[in-house]
């Protein structure tokens, strides 16, 4: 038995929760297309998101590691496939749209820089010469909306309004977009949001173990670790420890998001998703204890693992390519290939080189830099 499009959303409307974004209810694309007569919109998203160049490249892409440092490191690409992992279990946990939550996850790191933060951070101090700033998921956008190529009727993938909504809205501690309203995202991209910090403070510690950077011992201060701590086998090797540690973790961090946002929901009396647009404060969070023990843990992270000479060596060496490759660029423009040159409209040079830059995984700008230096 074939299910059709029109199936899968009768599906969606009868079994999801009330304020769950449908497919049917969408607001549909920017460029009005042919429905696909299979999938559902959010399905047809999330499939142009993962057969576009700009979500290969994600694999030679830093996380804090850049991509060469070794084979079992997290890149951009394995993060964000985590991040879409714990997406979906929330949004099914929650009886959200799982295909929303999955295709805003699995684009939001698609605007990002070579070298991780640390290029982001460059990136935004160049583009402040020129009174403008760099946000990686407003690059996001950038990329879905405009440089992606799909057809030659219009630019961009045209994902629909709820996938891009929940693109540009992306807010992390590290993720700070300007927004055109004031509105709330939906439940299903406030999901997205939790997932990202859940995957990368659990693969940053199972990374930061792995390369000695951060020992066992160092974690014992933070109560949050110890909760999983007592309970894995102590006879165990160190590597099946750790997985069973990080394992539990995310465990942890997932059924008390799901819990709080399930009774955050409640107090608030969503109905609808019109509701949760207009509230005011974010209805997918941990419970308050629960976040101040993640804020430690951050805050462990940042001193002892993001600050490390093992990754600032790194971040410095990434900071010194961007900002030689965007000098030189701006000074010789036509060392950008010219399908990218002729091919784009934009107002100002800067603005095409660092669409170039921001579009380089980590090998290729250090090859550039070689080459040019």
């Amino acid at each position: 038995m074939l299910l059709t499009c029109q199936q899968l959303e009768k599906r969606e409307n009868r079994l999801l929760a009330p304020y769950a974004v449908k497919s049917s209810e969408s607001r549909g694309r920017a460029y009005e297309e042919p429905r696909d007569p299979y999938r559902t919109c959010f399905q047809h998203d999330r499939d142009r998101v993962i057969h576009s160049k700009a979500f290969r490249r994600l694999k030679g892409k830093t996380q804090v590691f850049v991509a060469h440092y070794g084979d079992h490191y997290r890149s951009r690409l394995t993060h964000t496939m985590e991040v879409a992992q714990i997406s979906r279990d929330l949004a099914r946990m929650l009886n959200l749209n799982e295909d929303l939550a999955e295709t805003i996850a699995l684009a939001h790191d698609l605007g990002h820089t070579p070298f991780g933060h640390t290029g982001q951070e460059t990136m935004n101090e160049i583009m402040k010469v020129y009174g403008e700033s760099f946000e990686h998921n407003e690059q996001s956008r950038r990329v879905v909306e405009y440089l992606e190529e799909k057809k030659p009727e219009f630019k961009g993938l045209n994902l629909s309004f709820e996938a891009r909504d929940g693109l540009i809205k992306h807010r992390t501690p590290y993720d700070n977009p300007r927004v055109t309203d004031t509105l709330m995202p939906s439940i299903e991209a406030q999901i997205v949001n939790m997932a990202d910090e859940i995957a990368y403070m659990n693969h940053d510690i199972d990374d930061g173990l792995r390369a000695g950077i951060i020992k066992m011992e160092d974690l014992n201060d933070l109560p949050i670790w110890l909760m999983v701590l007592e309970k894995i086998d102590k006879n165990a090797s160190l590597p099946f420890r750790i997985t069973a540690i990080i394992s539990g973790l995310i465990k942890l961090m997932i059924e008390n998001l799901a819990n709080n946002t399930n009774k955050l929901i409640e107090k608030a009396k969503i109905q609808n998703v019109e509701q949760v647009y207009k509230i005011s404060n974010p209805l997918c969070a941990f419970t308050k204890d629960f976040y101040d023990e993640c804020a430690k843990l951050k805050s462990f992270l940042y001193d002892k693992f993001y600050r490390s000479s093992g990754v600032s060596e790194y971040n410095t060496k990434g900071k010194e390519v961007i900002s030689f490759l965007f000098k030189k660029l701006m000074n010789n423009y036509n060392l950008i290939p010219d399908k990218i040159r002729l091919g784009e409209n934009v107002s100002g040079t800067h603005i095409l080189v660092k669409d170039y830059i921001a579009g380089m995984t980590d090998q290729f700008a250090l090859d550039l830099y070689d080459k040019l230096k």
